[in-house]
């Protein structure tokens, strides 16, 4: 049986993806599960799509939808681009996409519309790019976009008090719905963490690759992680996301 590798935010790092899978060495056995978020930050966000379609070809994949692959969907679905994400890194996207001819752009809108908003595996592990508000869990979220944008949970996580039994009536129902949760979309490098970090049943894959972090894989069962090095350093004459920190 093949290992289960979940893959945190890539935001348009194609030679720091290329470099990380060359440590992963996938097989055909294996099982790939990105967390959202492939384009927006450095200059390769078309190019990583056409690497994800063609690896999905290869091997069996799975491909959660983040708030940035959201700006990006809209506009190849025909909508304008907004200031929010042209400064969130969209730029560089419509950028990478000047040379993209209409047959690949209408198979990278494809691609963007068959990714999901959340996974739950056989297991009963969720893999989602941000969260979820329902107590209930995402099947019953009143929101969609908390999907790709919610921090609460996340949060939750870090600030549970690990002393409260688990049937207290204060124990978080969010924390009890799942064996594991797999999420990206909030840099561990915020709390000073440049590897996935574990809060609870949480694991957050996100190692700020639109930063100046790095592209992370985490096998979901053993936990042994491999990274790419920071991707600001595969692209020394590019800002990234950087210029709005």
């Amino acid at each position: 049986m093949g290992r289960t590798i979940v893959f945190g935010d890539i935001h348009g790092g194609l030679k720091a993806l290329e470099d990380l899978m060359k440590k992963v060495q996938p097989t055909i056995d294996d099982k790939f599960i990105f967390l959202g978020d492939y384009v927006d930050g450095w200059s390769q966000s078309a190019q990583v799509i056409r690497y994800l379609i063609a690896f999905e070809k290869q091997y069996n994949s799975i491909f959660i939808r983040g708030n940035h692959d959201t700006w990006c969907l809209g506009w190849l679905n025909g909508e304008l681009p907004n200031e929010i994400w042209t400064f969130n890194g969209g730029a560089e996207t419509l950028q990478s996409y000047m040379y993209i001819s209409t047959e690949e752009r209408q198979e990278h809108l494809a691609f963007f519309q068959h990714m999901r908003n959340f996974y739950i595996d056989d297991e009963n592990r969720l893999f989602i790019h941000a969260g979820f508000s329902s107590m209930h869990g995402p099947h019953k979220e009143h929101y969609s976009s908390n999907y790709s944008w919610d921090r609460t949970l996340w949060e939750l996580a870090l600030s549970f008090d690990r002393n409260i039994p688990e049937d207290s009536v204060f124990y978080p129902k969010r924390l009890k719905l799942y064996k594991e949760i797999f999420i990206g979309h909030t840099p561990t490098t915020n709390y000073d963490v440049n590897e996935p970090m574990n809060a609870n049943i949480v694991w957050n894959v996100d190692t700020g690759a639109a930063f100046r972090g790095k592209i992370s894989a985490l096998d979901i069962n053993s936990k042994q992680f491999w990274q790419s090095e920071p991707v600001h350093t595969y692209y020394p004459n590019e800002l990234g996301r950087n210029r709005d920190r």
